[in-house]
């Protein structure tokens, strides 16, 4: 979310806000997915089972009905990218962990956990970052341990990338290959294959031994050599010959990792979802070497799969203690949680019910007119969407009626495929450069792709809402809403847009900016947005109707909020990495590093409530819990100031999952709450009604 400032942040712009590598060595894996009938009252679906797999290669949207409806929507590109290291033909690879290598004006570090990567001039360094603990921050800073000079080396571009991997080419005088690299998240070597014969500097000696070994300011790492030889001056590569950097973990043995090491060519990412439970199965293929070796993170290994055997030692990292595994595959699960779109007003007495009536009336009575931009735009839908909700559930059909009229023309601006030939917002171009959607009016930088799935989930839940049984609205929006749905979401789109262009399948959370022009890597702030806009995706697959989209959809969302929780609200404080972190949870993560801090206030309060906005009536399913915990992160983010201040209205929502209690007290605070600090994606009815269905 962005509240009260320009900068783009992490999720935006300039100032915050990946990549893949194509050719994925496809999954054959047919989706096949079904869902129950929906719940009275309730979104389509919402709140059902679901049952599917899927992998890159699965199209969750036909692609071929995606190609004629771009060609219908207007061609434009508002902020081109700058792609001068990206080879001919690939999809720019925006939101990705690697971003930054392809895009932009520089390549910068990239963090393929267990190592730091950063691309030189004549060639490239690697390591395995020292983390450090401080007050408000865990830092794994890049570091190049190792650094390797590619003789004659004039440009690098990203020449192929996929759900894991990132192929690097370094090229000479006129564009000749000279060789290329790969490297892989979950990964903890580097690979370097020669075009011609090369000799490769680096600034260390590999001790002669089975493997050479060198320790650069203590941590050891291993050659693995195929057609070339190790010398104190450098290596010498034949033609196709291929060089192998590992580090060896805390714990572990030189000779147990050359044994294991495999060079990794390319990866792909496999999902299922059944019962309550959405399992990922990442897939490392390789050329030679031992079985494989990847490294789990601490989300990974409270699902791990049966059977992984995680023995070979542990690396540092700032997400805590890594687990190194052999094998060429990484399977764990996470828990699945119910969609809906609206609070259980059931139980409220007749009294709450007319006292929530009246403020309905007078918080639509008082709605602003909706921004142009697609956050403020898409967070205004969204406020107005969950107040049509609470005036349908409430019987309030002379307020419901006129408001979803008001809504529908909203929809109706936004889907227009030549709406931005009319005018100049309120509509969506297609940008063919960048292969995405694009908003007219930018915000946070979303013309350069920053937060687009903080954005359309907001349109996507808004629609999904609207339409829900309602078979001319679907008809109307479904063309432009599922190119917006494909622009976050898509999967074999042959070329129209990346794949799942923010969220990383590896790391189970997204990216936020586009580009990432920053020495941290990619970031993300706004979990819970990323969580709305899975959510946003699931209502809209269950309008229509979608199934291999919501199988999608129930994946992705499962995996944001299990990492939501893991590293953002319900941090493991004995990891040996927290010591001497000062805080109760953490508000912005990267790629090397997670902040206890906000691209746009200091103030604890807002760093609670980026992690609880916009409060949906799903979200609940993962806040709570440990009421114990939610009361001490209230209690951090208030002090001082109590609720008066901004993003008050979402901390007294959150105060209210510990408890029947806590809801109460929060609820009577909430009546006396001073309009300016009810925020502008929210409403004083949506917040009562919240807190009214916990105290109850």
């Amino acid at each position: 979310m962005r509240t009260l400032h320009s900068l783009t942040r992490g999720r935006a712009g300039p100032l915050r806000a990946g990549l893949a590598v194509l050719t994925v060595a496809a999954l054959a894996t047919v989706t096949a997915c079904t869902t129950s009938s929906s719940s009275s009252g309730d979104a389509a679906g919402a709140g059902s089972k679901v049952e599917g797999s899927g992998d890159a290669a699965t199209a969750v949207i036909d692609p071929a009905t995606l190609q004629t409806n771009a060609a219908k929507v207007v061609q434009q590109t508002p902020k081109p990218l700058q792609a001068d290291r990206l080879a001919q033909g690939l999809v720019p690879p925006t939101n990705k962990w690697f971003s930054s290598l392809a895009l932009g004006p520089e390549a910068l570090p990239v963090f393929a956990v267990p190592l730091s990567f950063t691309e030189q001039k004549t060639g490239f360094g690697f390591g395995v970052p020292k983390v450090v603990t401080s007050d408000k921050a865990i830092i794994g800073g890049a570091v190049s341990d190792v650094t390797v000079t590619v003789p004659g080396v004039q440009s690098t571009v990203v020449s192929a990338y996929d759900d894991l991997t990132v192929t690097l080419e370094q090229r000479g005088s006129g564009g000749k290959a000279l060789g290329h690299t790969v490297l892989a998240q979950g990964s903890p070597s580097v690979t370097f294959t020669a075009t011609d014969a090369v000799t490769l500097g680096q600034n260390v000696s590999f001790a002669a031994g089975e493997p050479p070994t060198v320790t650069v300011a203590g941590r050891t790492y291993g050659l693995l050599l195929d057609k070339a030889t190790a010398s104190d001056t450098g290596v010498s590569v034949q033609a196709g010959g291929r060089v192998t950097w590992f580090a060896v973990p805390d714990g572990g043995s030189a000779a147990a990792m050359a044994s294991s090491v495999a060079p990794v060519t390319s990866g792909k990412t496999a999902y299922a979802v059944s019962g309550d439970s959405a399992t990922t199965t990442l897939t490392y293929a390789h050329e030679g070497g031992g079985d494989g070796v990847v490294v789990a993170m601490p989300h990974q290994k409270t699902g791990l799969a049966g059977g992984t055997t995680c023995d070979l030692g542990t690396f540092p990292s700032a997400y805590g203690t890594l687990s190194v595994c052999r094998g060429d595959t990484l399977t764990w699960s996470e828990p699945t949680r119910a969609v809906t779109t609206q609070l259980d007003l059931g139980k409220l007495s007749n009294a709450d019910k007319a006292t929530l009536a009246d403020q309905v009336r007078k918080d639509v009575a008082e709605t602003k007119d909706f921004p142009a931009d697609t956050y403020f735009g898409g967070k205004a839908l969204y406020r107005s969407a969950q107040l049509y909700q609470l005036a349908t559930q409430l019987g309030l059909e002379d307020v419901a009626t006129p408001l979803k009229a008001k809504l529908v023309t909203q929809l109706d601006q936004w889907t227009d495929p030549q709406g931005c030939a009319k005018r100049p917002a309120f509509c969506f171009v297609y940008d063919a450069q960048g292969k995405g959607m694009i908003g007219l009016t930018p915000s946070f930088g979303s013309d350069e792709y920053n937060d687009h799935h903080f954005h359309y989930g907001y349109f996507l839940y808004t629609a999904g809402l609207l339409a829900a049984n309602d078979p001319a609205l679907v008809a109307k929006w479904q063309p432009v809403m599922d190119l917006v749905a494909a622009d976050i979401a898509g999967t074999g789109t042959k070329g129209l847009f990346p794949d799942r262009r923010a969220f990383d399948a590896y790391n189970a959370h997204s990216w936020a900016s586009g580009t990432s022009p920053f020495a941290d890597g990619n970031n993300q702030e706004s979990t819970s947005e990323a969580v709305t806009a899975w959510t946003g995706l699931s209502i809209w697959a269950d309008t229509t109707k979608n199934q291999p989209l919501k199988a999608e959809a129930t994946w992705m969302l499962a995996g944001e909020q299990a990492t939501a929780l893991l590293y953002g609200l319900r941090i493991d404080k004995s990891d040996p990495v927290y010591q001497g972190f000062g805080h109760q949870i953490f508000s912005l993560t990267w790629g090397g590093k997670r902040d206890y801090a906000t691209w746009f206030s200091p103030s604890p309060a807002a760093m609670l409530a980026i992690l609880v906005l916009p409060a949906s009536p799903s979200s609940a399913a993962y806040l709570a819990g440990d009421p114990d915990r939610i009361r001490a992160q209230v209690t951090e983010a208030t002090a001082g100031a109590g609720y008066g201040q901004q993003f008050g209205d979402y901390l007294l929502m959150y105060a209210g999952l510990a408890g029947q209690q806590d809801a109460a007290a929060a609820l009577k605070e909430a009546s006396s709450l001073d309009a300016k600090w009810v925020d502008d994606g929210n409403s004083r009815a949506y917040m009562e009604a919240w807190l009214m269905t916990r105290a109850s």
